[in-house]
Order: C-alpha cells, then sequence, then structure tokens
C-alpha cells in the first residue's frame, strides 16, 4: 500500500506541515504559504491571522 503525497509537502517536517495546513485553511497559494511560514514561523494560528490580510495569487 502507499501513500499518496503532494511533491511540496513532507508530514514529517513541521514547516511542510504548516505549509499545506495553510495552502487548506486559506486562499493562499502553496507558493505564498511557503513564503509566510519561512517569514513567520509554524504557530497556525498566528499564520491563520496572517494569512487574513494577505490576497492570493491570481
Amino acid at each position: 500500500m502507499t501513500e499518496d503525497r503532494n511533491d511540496w509537502t513532507s508530514p514529517d517536517d513541521e514547516r511542510e506541515a504548516a505549509i499545506k495546513y495553510l495552502v487548506e485553511n486559506t486562499d493562499l497559494s502553496p507558493n505564498q504559504a511557503k513564503e509566510l511560514v519561512a517569514m513567520r514561523g509554524t504557530d497556525h494560528q498566528r499564520l491563520l491571522d496572517i494569512a487574513k490580510t494577505m490576497k492570493a495569487e491570481g
């Protein structure tokens, strides 16, 4: 049995898990989420608060 995973995220990595969380729970693209996590860390609530003020890539 194989496990499906996105090529841009690994659940074993806290940063990648935060990126996946943002993409699934906001309108941010994977690239925007990756940049936000790189700048602000992995605290989900803080990331969601910041993501609310950001506009999704068009």
